[in-house]
């Protein structure tokens, strides 16, 4: 055929190009779906190697991994797709079929990382493992994962430092670690993740400092770096994030004055630097653009103006400035908050009258303003608060009567209208209070009656009415508050009349104190319903005859009773009463031999009442003493310990100038070098003296004006360690009280505290069971001595794993006692909230009263730390409702196994050791019961813990904590 054209030669040319062109196009994408297929059973294996090393339940997203390959042409199509890892539960692939995402969250994974192959997924974008168990460390291969945009492994048990790998991970848009027990610190090429939008790091043992380059990441929304242990001042290039939203550095050891650039932030809706020690004036622009929601700085040592931003900040819904040194007119300096929902301005140094514009806060649940000086009356616009649930305006210098009108607030629950100088008569439309749990009306200038209209109020739990001018009898419709729990105290006040039977009816009431009244007759003998009584004070008062025949009463002090017209029973003190009757012929003789007896015997009761009244004197002036310590002026020096020629301690100067220098010298003037600690009040310096001898030196921050607080903890801790020589407590060689310093001197310990140990991978390794055992049994027997065998009992309010210090052989020491407190047993020993989040009782929240019970709960948070190796918060959290009752069926179906929360850095213990964790587990569950008088003592626990058990019938490993909290200890 002829061609006619130079097209048409072309033709036949151009069909065999394009036949060449399919064929080669058939070929690549045959080769590809190879590869890519190929590709895809590799991360298929590496997916199914992993989930081999964990353990899950029968319901988790891991049950779906299957890898099935079946060749016959009859295999449905649902399995041939179901060979594909693409159709597993929590995969997803991206269009080319390669695994693109990882979202195992809350799958109830238990394992390692270890066997997770990072390598095989150049592709993954997100990998989501948050809310399970997974524990050790994390693997440095996690930085092939070089397209990652998202990574979350936040609530694990995850340890050690997090790999520099991660850190060169460019394409983050989020990272989370956070609620993990990771270490190390936070390093400078932080600042190479600029796409980073979101950074959660919190709550972890994360220590150093924050760095600078922090700034570089400009896209930041969201920076969480709360709880945990960073020693720094918040770096100004902080407030270089000007896209921030969210910014939280509460509970680490920051320090220093907020930089102004934080000014900056003006878009933020949370703000949290609460728990730490920073000073300084509050940001002031933090509400210019008006979107702050909630803003906490509580427990610093702010001064200054309260932000002038806050005034109109109308977006507010929560506010905790409490605990610091803030200055204001609260009727100037606040607004109306249409949103808020919870306020604290306690503990400041606030002026004013409470203004209109807080009844405008309709949303109100939580108004406090203790601990100020407000002054002025109660004003009837908090009526308008309908929602208000908690209502403290203790402490402050109120005047006028409780309005009546207070009684429409029907939905209270705390009333705190203590120390304050309010007057008249207590309202009787406080029957209304139909939700109120918790009434303290203390230290005012009341009067009148005690309504009985009062016994309405079936749920109060707290009735606090003492120093005052209450006069008449005790009603005897209190008998229906049977939810009394805590405390009932009418005590310092004119109360005359008998008591009422009816306060028998009081059986779950824990502590009574009708001291300081006029009241007389006998106690009832319905009291000997009372079960629940911890502590009776009836002292000076006319009451007579027999003394119920309960514990309260016969291990209550003489203290108690003292006072009063003719108290007799079986109670320390007190002589036995006679109730023989003898016939009328023999009356004449039988009271001629009672003068003889009495005669003689009355002049010996005189002088053993005399020696006492004088050992009393001695001691309340020996008491005075210690609390003028407050008072000394800064030259003194006091030696504490016994005089010896090789403590250079015994031999300071009138004006400590020999001890003084050589401590400035050893420390070279609290250079930071020298420092190994930092606490709320000081930090804590390791001084070599020139005698060789090494000691651990705590300086207090400097006292600006003589400021109370530290102050306070300087003289608690001398007066609390003055009164105690333990070997299971650290001991105190003397202190000083100096213009420019002021720190006390004790005892060095070589291994620091038991929070370093725990927080060390290495260390905690070392820390086997036995000693485990060992530093749980010094605490307790430490504790013990403290509560039952010191002259005035004394709560130390803060046992931490920070406050026990161990020395060369593993030896527990408790230490800090910045917050202890000697308790009065003439007193109700309130005070303000004391020690650390996460190991606080949970009645302090309410009561704000010191008891024993406090420590032991303590104990039990410290002791499932130990145990665990890390703080047992969580677990806590999910036994709490089942620790209510010993017998709760529901405890009983409590699978978790004892082996699985211990510490999985350890070798699970064997034969003995095992039974006294087990033991010790026992014990610990029930000194974390809800109820105070519910938790053994200390004494108790002591004892206990140095008890060898019988084997146990069942094995360690299938022991369930189950078991453990329906145990009677």
């Amino acid at each position: 055929m002829a061609f006619n054209s130079p097209l048409e030669k072309l033709l036949p040319l151009l069909v065999l190009l394009l036949s060449f062109l399919v064929i080669l196009l058939v070929s690549s994408a045959n080769i590809a779906a190879a590869s890519t297929s190929s590709s895809t059973v590799e991360e298929a294996e590496a997916l199914l190697k992993w989930k081999a090393s964990l353990e899950f339940q029968t319901n988790s997203p891991l049950t779906s991994w299957v890898l099935t390959t079946n060749n016959d042409t009859n295999t449905s199509s649902q399995t041939k797709r179901r060979s594909s890892p693409c159709s597993w539960v929590g995969i997803t692939c991206n269009k080319t079929g390669r695994i693109s995402e990882i979202n195992l969250r809350r799958a109830g994974l238990k394992g390692t990382l270890h066997d997770f192959g990072f390598v095989s997924f150049p592709n993954l974008v997100v990998l989501d493992l948050r809310n399970n168990s997974l524990s050790g460390t994390i693997p440095t291969h996690i930085g092939n994962l070089s397209k990652l945009t998202i990574l979350c492994m936040g609530k694990n048990q995850l340890r050690g430092s997090i790999p520099q790998e991660v850190w060169n991970l460019m394409n983050l848009r989020i990272l989370g670690f956070s609620m993990n027990l990771l270490t190390g610190s936070i390093p400078s090429n932080l600042g190479n993740l600029t796409n980073l939008s979101l950074l959660y790091l919190g709550t972890n043992h994360l220590s150093g400092l924050i760095p600078p380059e922090i700034g570089n990441l400009k896209s930041l929304t969201e920076l969480e770096l709360s709880v945990n242990t960073l020693i720094s001042s918040i770096p100004a290039s902080i407030g270089n994030l000007t896209n921030l939203i969210m910014l939280s550095l509460f509970e680490n050891q920051l320090y220093g004055p907020i930089p102004r650039e934080l000014n900056s932030l003006t878009q933020l809706t949370g703000l949290h630097l609460a728990l730490n020690q920073l000073y300084g004036y509050l940001p002031q622009n933090m509400c210019l653009s008006g979107s702050l929601k909630s803003f906490t700085a509580f427990d610093n040592h702010f001064t200054g103006p309260i932000p002038k931003s806050l005034r109109n900040c109308t977006s507010l819904v929560r506010l905790r400035l409490e605990g610091n040194q803030l200055r204001g007119n609260i009727s100037e300096d606040f607004g109306v908050y249409p949103k808020l929902d919870y306020i604290d301005l306690s503990h400041n140094k606030l002026f004013g009258e409470i203004s209109r514009n807080w009844g405008e806060c309709r949303l109100l649940t939580s108004l406090k303003i203790s601990g100020n000086k407000i002054t002025g009356k109660i004003p009837l616009d908090l009526l308008k608060l309908t929602k208000l649930k908690v209502l403290d305006l203790s402490s402050n210098r109120l005047v006028g009567e409780i309005p009546r009108e207070l009684g429409g607030l029907v939905s209270l629950f705390k009333l705190d209208l203590n120390d304050n100088h309010l007057s008249g008569n207590v309202p009787t439309e406080f029957e209304m209070f139909s939700d109120l749990e918790h009434l303290n009306l203390a230290a005012n200038n009341l009067s009148g009656s005690i309504p009985e209209q009062l016994g309405n109020c079936l749920k109060l739990s707290y009735l606090n009415m003492s120093k005052n001018k209450f006069s008449e009898s005790i009603p005897f419709r209190m008998g229906s508050l049977t939810s009394l729990q805590v405390l009932l105290d009418f005590s310092q006040n004119s109360l005359t009349g008998e008591i009422p039977p009816q306060l028998g009816n009081l059986q779950h009431l824990e502590i009574l104190n009708l001291s300081h009244n006029k009241l007389s007759g006998s106690i009832p003998s319905t009291f000997i319903d009372m079960v629940s009584l911890t502590s009776i004070d009836i002292s000076y008062n006319e009451f007579e005859g027999l003394l119920p025949n309960i514990k309260a009463f016969r291990e209550a002090p003489i203290e108690a009773f003292m006072n009063n017209k003719g108290l007799c029973g079986n109670a320390t003190g007190l002589q036995s009463c006679d109730f023989s009757r003898r016939s009328k012929s023999n009356a004449k003789e039988g009271n001629k031999l009672k003068i003889l007896i009495a005669l003689p015997l009355l002049g010996t009761l005189f002088l053993i009442f005399a020696l006492i009244g004088i050992f009393y004197i001695f001691h309340i002036r020996v008491r005075n003493i210690k609390n003028e310590l407050g008072e000394m002026s800064n030259k003194n020096i006091f030696e504490l310990g016994e005089m010896s020629n090789k403590n250079i301690f015994s031999i300071w100067s009138y004006d400590g100038r020999l001890v003084y220098e050589d401590v400035i010298e050893a420390t070279e003037a609290f250079n930071n070098n020298h420092c190994i600690g930092v606490g709320g009040y000081g930090s804590v310096y390791k001084a070599k003296l020139c005698t060789g001898q090494v000691v651990a030196v705590k300086k207090f921050h400097q006292l600006q004006d003589r400021e109370m607080d530290d102050l306070k903890s300087l003289t608690s801790e001398i007066c609390a360690l003055a009164e105690i020589r333990h070997r299971n407590i650290v001991k105190l060689y003397g202190f000083c009280l100096h213009e420019r310093h002021s720190f006390l001197v004790y005892e060095y310990l070589e291994r620091g505290s038991l929070a370093k140990i725990l927080s060390s991978v290495e260390q905690a390794t070392m820390f086997d069971c036995v000693k485990r055992v060992k530093v749980i049994r010094d605490v307790a027997h430490a504790l013990s001595y403290m509560h039952h065998d010191c002259s005035a009992t004394i709560v130390h309010r803060d046992i931490t794993s920070k406050n026990v210090l161990l020395d060369s052989e593993y030896g527990a020491h408790l230490s800090d006692f910045g917050t202890a407190r000697l308790l009065n047993p003439n007193a109700s020993n309130w005070t303000s909230l004391a020690g650390t989040y996460g190991y606080v009782a949970p009645e302090l929240a309410y009561t704000m009263q010191v008891t024993e019970k406090c420590d032991v709960y303590s104990f039990g948070v410290l002791t499932l730390e130990v145990i665990m190796g890390r703080h047992p918060g969580e677990l806590i959290s999910s036994i709490s409702p089942l620790l209510s009752s010993t017998s709760s069926a529901a405890a009983i179906e409590l699978n978790i196994l004892l082996k699985d929360i211990l510490d999985q850095r350890l070798s699970p213990p064997t034969h003995q050791v095992a039974e006294e964790v087990v033991s010790i587990m026992k014990l610990a569950f029930a000194c974390l019961r809800d109820r105070p008088q519910s938790r053994p003592t200390m004494q108790h626990v002591s004892q206990n813990i140095s008890i060898r058990n019988p084997p146990s019938l069942e094995p360690f490993q299938t022991i369930k904590l189950g078991q453990l909290l329906t145990l009677e200890v």
